[in-house]
């Protein structure tokens, strides 16, 4: 990967620097290619006469002034870094570059809308890839005030940290225009912003600060400002209460913009936001709850993250889990999505479930030694596993304590950087309990607990005694103290429900719980009711035949969530068949109101099918699960969001004449569903499908792409033609994968759809071309696009010891560096764990 900064350089760095000013100036009208950035930095050191370098990746700089100095680029400067060979007691150094438009997703982006022509830019500086679009110290501990000057044509919007004091002043040649933004506070580079183009915008005003959203003029009708901007008031009306801290930063825009990269970034007053968040066919709800949770998780940034801000990345878990934290809390709290923690369950939960499990898991508090290891890292530890253990933290210190610790945390760090100890010193002040031991557990270790019910029953069934086991993995043998809940569920006329709930700390092997001594024994243990702490669990054989048989039952969200996640486990640790995990879904699916709910299932049955069902079944198991969701699709309510659910699930599991016949008549209007419109969206998934499995070709997406001729549509047409199922679209696809030319959507559609499933004896052939290619990538290529290629194009579809044999003797050979090792052998772990899974399932096939 290009650019690296390690650790050590950049504390370094900060040892003898201190920043005062950025000043910049960027001309946005001197080509396509390139801009010119124009940059005067005010810094002092307490080394007088040191040597350091400053971050600057560009094309050409054209000049280098330190303290009146000349200095020359052609010896100081390598593409990346610019040397300062000797730094006075107090400093100013003037750069001039011509810096280089990405089309990667990172440092400036250019887009050009294939609509309307318009070209439109963003900046993605997390990381560190501020100094692709001006010279800086990239470190988040170097913070400094950001003045900025933007000279851009006269039809543009131009966004930046601060609201501009000059907008579209005229600067006397041919229309172009200029844009002033005074100095922000202090704030770390990543977090800086630039945003330009022909933008639709949509403004408004909360509790005395001005909002505005932004997005494509193409996308302009599809923006939906009253349901965006009533998340957002709810979001400052709830943190501003529960921080006690007003917003600082001034006004507050969210820009929705095209081929990014993540789901949000949360610049200073100025958040991008993945713009297929601007939904131009109908979505379900559960599109909308995980929009809100984005905004909301990026406005908690703007205190902690942006007001307060790590001193190095070591500490990124705690920058992205407190604000994964605080968003579903605000969720559950202030607006209409109350099962928040539900979906968290779901989503951030089983993620982080996964993350841990690999051989790559790391602590909470991860080594981060440089920024290749840093990229890797942005993973299920790092946001969802880091936020559970916060929810685990906020019952262990009580939830009050908690926040009262992060309000002193904020009041005495505002605009400066800290590390993990300041925010541990005002929980324990305001909880009065010693969290060092508890860090040391479960901020310092790796791997998940498991958590199992033992008891004994007498003649009448009711509990003679009842505990906890907990266990570890041999190679992660942490045993942790955990507070959490037992729950004891009934089935009634009702449905099931809870009867009784005890809450205690587990710790050690054993746990013996006596308050459960005495009742009658229930349908449904569930141990960790209202999923408390991080860990898996297991059920019991009794209630496990109740989930299996009855899940659909459970009259509550979480409980029912975590009862199908505690079989989801089993199911991937090779403890239940894949079979019969996909029975269960079939089984218990129609129960299902939750759509979040659904929509997870639906993708886990399928997974299942498709990672760890034996092949010899999987047939069997896609016709069930396809012909179970035709039935649920037609009785559905008409328009409702199951049954979109529904038609777009059968897309994924459609492999038989029949299920594919029906998707074609969907398609082309031959069938019709009650209800169901078939738009723009669900066409390009319905085709997809069909290409996938060779019932529609080049033919039918060129016609398509006329009638849908965006960016997405372009994007949906690359996946859909790498996923033809023939060698020549295979090698074709290859071609475009390998030429780096693609813009980054347009390159990870298009490596999805080389490695459809099913399509496993079609990229056989290109494993070897994959690994003689992963090392030049990886060298060559940005950090984006050299990860998406190494994780994307792993061969984990071919689920045998080939695989891990050859995966095993590319490192041997390679020593790739440690963060595309670790990808590797994420993928490896991939292959593993399918290998004993389908094992499992061909061995329950026989009985």
């Amino acid at each position: 990967m290009a650019g690296n900064l390690t650790r050590d350089e950049a504390r370094e760095r900060a040892r003898i620097l201190d920043v005062d000013s950025y000043t910049v100036e960027l001309d946005l009208t001197t080509g396509d290619e390139t801009f010119r950035s124009t940059t005067v930095i005010r810094f002092t050191s307490s080394e007088a006469g040191a040597r350091t370098f400053v971050d600057l990746t560009a094309p050409a700089v054209a000049s280098a002034t330190l303290n009146g100095r000349e200095l020359d680029p052609a010896e100081l400067f390598d593409g990346e870094r610019l040397v300062l060979p000797e730094v006075a007691a107090e400093n100013e150094l003037t750069v001039v570059a011509d810096a280089a438009y990405m089309r990667t997703g990172e440092g400036l982006h250019r887009f050009v809308d294939p609509v309307d022509g318009g070209v439109y830019l963003y900046s993605q500086f997390e990381t560190a890839d501020a100094h692709r679009m001006y010279t800086c110290f990239d470190q988040p501990d170097l913070k400094a005030a950001f003045e900025l000057t933007v000279f851009a044509p006269d039809s543009w919007e131009v966004v930046s940290n601060s609201a501009p004091d000059v907008e579209r002043e005229p600067a006397g040649d041919g229309g172009r225009v200029r844009w002033h933004f005074p100095p922000t506070p202090v704030v770390s580079p990543y977090i800086t912003a630039l945003v330009a183009g022909p933008y639709h915008v949509v403004r408004d005003e909360h509790d005395g600060i001005p909002l505005g959203l932004y997005c494509r003029a193409s996308l302009a009708e599809h923006l939906d400002a009253d349901a965006l901007f009533d998340v957002t008031k709810k979001g400052f009306d709830f943190f501003h209460g529960l921080f006690d801290l007003r917003y600082p930063f001034g006004k507050y825009d969210q820009l929705f913009v095209p081929e990014f990269n993540a789901g949000a970034m949360e610049n200073a007053g100025a958040v991008t936001f993945l713009e297929d968040y601007v939904f131009r066919s109908r979505v379900t709800d559960a599109r909308y709850e995980r929009r809100a949770e984005t905004i909301l998780h990026e406005m908690a940034h703007m205190w902690f993250g942006d007001l307060v801000t790590m001193r190095w990345w070591d500490d990124l878990w705690l920058n992205e889990s407190f604000a994964t934290y605080a968003s579903v809390y605000c969720q559950a709290n202030a607006t209409r999505w109350t099962d928040a923690w539900t979906t968290f369950a779901n989503v951030e939960k089983a993620w982080a479930l996964r993350q841990d499990q690999l051989p790559s898991t790391h602590p909470i508090a991860a080594d981060m030694v440089d920024i290749q290891a840093v990229e890797v890292n942005f993973d299920g530890i790092t946001y969802a596993k880091g936020a559970s253990v916060l929810k685990q933290l906020a019952a262990y210190v009580g939830v009050d304590a908690f926040f009262a610790g992060v309000r002193a945390y904020f009041k005495e760090h505002a605009y400066g950087n800290t590390e993990l100890s300041d925010l541990l010193r005002h929980l324990a002040a305001a909880s009065g309990r010693d969290l060092s031991e508890w860090s040391r557990e479960w901020l310092e270790t790796t791997g998940v607990n498991t958590m199992r019910p033992e008891f004994e029953v007498d003649d009448e069934g009711r509990f003679t005694s009842f505990a906890v086991l907990q266990e570890a993995a041999p190679e992660h043998p942490t045993l942790r103290s955990h507070r959490l809940a037992i729950g004891l569920y009934e089935r009634t006329d009702a449905g099931i429900v809870r009867r009784e709930r005890v809450e205690l700390d587990v710790s050690g092997p054993r746990t013996e719980v006596p308050d459960l001594v005495g009742s009658a024994r229930p349908d449904l243990v569930l141990i960790n009711d209202d999923d408390l702490t991080f860990t898996k669990i297991r059920l019991d054989e009794r209630s496990l035949r109740t989930v299996v048989g009855g899940v659909g039952e459970i009259t509550e969200s979480l409980p029912r969530a975590l009862a199908f996640g505690a079989a989801w486990d089993m199911t991937r640790d090779a403890e239940m068949a894949a079979r019969d995990y996909v029975s269960l879904v079939l089984s218990g699916i129609s129960g299902v109101s939750d759509v979040m709910v659904a929509q997870t299932l639906l993708r886990q049955a399928t997974g299942a099918l498709v990672n760890y069902a034996d092949p010899a079944w999987r047939e069997t198991g896609f016709e069930l699960l396809a012909e179970r969701l035709r039935e649920l699709l037609t009785s559905a309510e008409p328009g409702g969001d199951l049954q979109l659910a529904y038609v777009n699930a059968l897309a994924g599991a459609a492999e038989s004449d029949a299920h594919l016949s029906l998707l074609q008549g969907l398609l082309d209007g031959a069938i019709t569903v009650e209800g169901l419109e078939v738009d723009t969206d669900l066409r390009w998934t319905l085709l997809h499908r069909l290409v996938s499995r060779g019932r529609a070709g080049e033919a039918e997406i060129t016609a398509e792409l006329k009638a849908d001729p965006t960016a997405t549509g372009q994007r949906k047409a690359a996946g859909a033609r790498a996923a033809i199922p023939t060698p020549e679209a295979k090698e074709a696809a290859w071609e475009r994968i390998v030429g780096a030319d693609l813009a980054n959507a347009e390159f990870r559609a298009t490596l999805a759809g080389f490695t459809e499933p099913g399509h496993e004896e079609l990229y056989r052939p290109f494993v070897d071309r994959y690994y003689d290619r992963l090392a030049p990538a990886w060298e060559k290529w940005t950090g984006e696009f050299a990860q998406s290629f190494a994780e994307m194009m792993y061969p984990g579809g071919l689920v045998e010891e080939a695989t891990l044999e050859r995966t095993d003797a590319y490192i041997a050979e390679h020593a790739p560096p440690p963060a595309l090792r670790r990808l590797l052998v994420e993928g490896q772990a991939g292959v593993e764990r399918a290998l004993r899974a389908r094992a499992r399932d061909a061995e329950a096939g026989k009985g």
